[in-house]
């Protein structure tokens, strides 16, 4: 699998926006599901596709904040979606495949970041939560909705540097560090998309994962100031540090709007990707956070990341 992290050539790149990515790109009749579609990366990414003509979806915990947000978008509907509560996964993913609507795009937007420590449903901890377990829930729900042909996209992060899967404790049960849990579930985001284009592919299905880029958007919610200038982040004044370094949303939204819709990724599911580009392999420096990690694209890790997630959410309507 690590030799298809090959660049290949798209054209784009670290600045280009998510509105320049889809320029010229007609979506009119295609359906997108983008959980936390209503904010930052989300809301920018909503607002690409709807106007390349794209029929939005918005999950949303939040349903009247979401709405809020999204006044004045034509083709948008925000609907209620709590990533930790299975029952509300199901009831979301359910009304989508009953109303007969066949998604092209599922972009899996939402996510937490260092937050402390908290338990959801039977003890899962928060992050893994909401980043994988709720995701992995919902695209299998969505699987007889999904077109043939259609895409995945996880939203990952560099941050997966920092933790493979913790197999031996998944829940932090011996102890919590919030940047290791987070590492844990943006590791586990990659991982799922490589076993999930693995299993799409008898339908054209194609999955990926992405690093969209150092962005200043409400995931930062839970890393206090102090700690901010600590990581080097924000001044003293509270400016950012190193604003070159910075993405503005529209450009941080672009690598998932890419992955999504690209013709150029036809063929080539399983891979991650960042600067609108397919990403290379990690170099051994643990100081870089550039490329993937050999064990974020590990096929056995993947198939055993998945076969876990089944059995922790009861849900499994790809594999079987």
């Amino acid at each position: 699998m690590s030799s298809a992290q090959t660049p290949i050539g798209s054209g784009f790149g670290a600045h280009s926006t998510a509105h320049e990515v889809l320029a010229g790109q007609d979506l009119s009749g295609s359906t997108a599901v983008v959980t936390g579609g209503h904010s930052g990366l989300g809301l920018e990414t909503t607002r690409a596709l709807a106007g390349a003509g794209a029929h939005v979806i918005v999950g949303a915990r939040d349903v009247d904040a979401a709405r809020q947000a999204l006044l004045g978008l034509d083709r948008v509907e925000a609907r209620s979606l709590d990533l930790t509560d299975l029952a509300s996964v199901r009831r979301f993913a359910e009304d989508i495949v009953a109303s007969g609507r066949r998604v092209r795009y599922v972009i899996n937007s939402a996510g937490v970041m260092a937050c402390p420590q908290t338990r959801v449903g039977p003890g899962a901890e928060l992050q893994f939560a909401t980043n994988h377990l709720g995701h992995f829930a919902l695209v299998n729900l969505l699987w007889p909705a999904i077109a043939d042909g259609g895409r995945v996209v996880s939203v990952s992060s560099a941050g997966h540097h920092f933790s493979p899967i913790r197999w031996d404790d998944i829940n932090f049960l011996q102890g919590y560090d919030k940047w290791q849990a987070y590492g844990q579930s943006k590791t586990a985001n990659v991982l799922f998309a490589v076993h999930l284009d693995l299993l799409g592919r008898e339908r054209g299905i194609h999955a990926f994962a992405l690093h969209p880029g150092a962005i200043i958007t409400p995931l930062q919610r839970h890393v206090p100031r102090e700690e901010m200038i600590a990581l080097g982040w924000m001044r003293e004044d509270g400016a950012p540090a190193n604003p070159d370094a910075l993405k503005t949303p529209q450009q941080g939204a672009a690598t998932q709007v890419w992955a999504a819709t690209s013709p150029l990724l036809e063929g080539k599911g399983g891979r991650y990707c960042e600067d609108c580009d397919v990403a290379v392999l990690a170099s051994d420096d643990p100081q870089a956070l550039s490329g993937v990690k050999p064990y974020a694209i590990d096929r056995v890790q993947a198939q055993r990341l998945w076969e876990l997630s089944a059995r922790l959410t009861g849900i499994d309507m790809i594999s079987r």
